[in-house]
């Protein structure tokens, strides 16, 4: 399932994004406030526990979300502000990481780093800033698939059609939450109009 946000706030803030005056500080609040309204829609319908919790009155009984099911996984390093999000968010949920670089000449992804708790039964969130090719998305999943996750979810905030109709042919079982679906790729995969390299914006490694 696919579910592209239709939000004027979301909206303001991606052409934000896109605009080369916006600094590393100023870029990594607008992903993590897009991310929170991602985050919101795609638990809207999640299901929620009793918890017992000590109020003025006394101990009382109310609902609030199970967290001890969901973990958060992010793809480094541009997915970063969006995890620490879903962490202030929800504090006590886990979180684990994944580092995939993509092959400038081959556009091919290689993975490098996998530091994930144990999956088995839990709703898995994926969160990165970009989805291009898809390589790298469908390399999250199936790893997260391999640690027999009950759920996958991927939060998104800008995505190439391509990589779109990639994951989701290879993965239709997985939620897409969008941000923005933008109109191509070039000739060197990268998303137009896009926005530029977001790791590099985010912590000011821009060469």
């Amino acid at each position: 399932m696919l579910r592209i946000l239709s939000n004027p706030i979301v909206q303001t803030h991606i052409t934000r994004l896109r605009s080369e005056d916006t600094k590393a500080l100023a870029f990594r609040t607008l992903v993590k406030e897009i991310s929170k309204i991602l985050l919101y829609e795609a638990l809207h319908s999640a299901k929620m526990v009793d918890t017992n919790i000590q109020t003025w009155r006394g101990e009382e009984t109310f609902k609030s979300l199970d967290t001890s099911s969901y973990i958060v996984v992010t793809v480094l390093r541009a997915g970063m502000p969006m995890l620490e999000s879903v962490m202030e968010t929800l504090p006590d949920i886990e979180a684990g990481f994944l580092a995939i670089k993509r092959d400038e000449t081959t556009h091919e992804s290689k993975l490098y780093y996998d530091r994930l708790p144990d999956c088995s039964g839990k709703s898995v969130i994926i969160v990165d800033v970009m989805l291009a090719t898809g390589g790298s998305m469908c390399d999250a999943i199936d790893i997260v698939k391999s640690k027999n996750a009950q759920e996958i979810i991927c939060l998104n905030i800008i995505a190439a059609p391509e990589g779109l109709k990639v994951v989701q042919e290879k993965h239709p079982d997985v939620d897409i939450y969008l941000a923005q679906k933008d109109e191509k790729l070039n000739k060197d995969k990268f998303i137009i109009p896009g926005l530029g390299d977001a790791g590099d914006r985010e912590y000011n490694t821009i060469a």
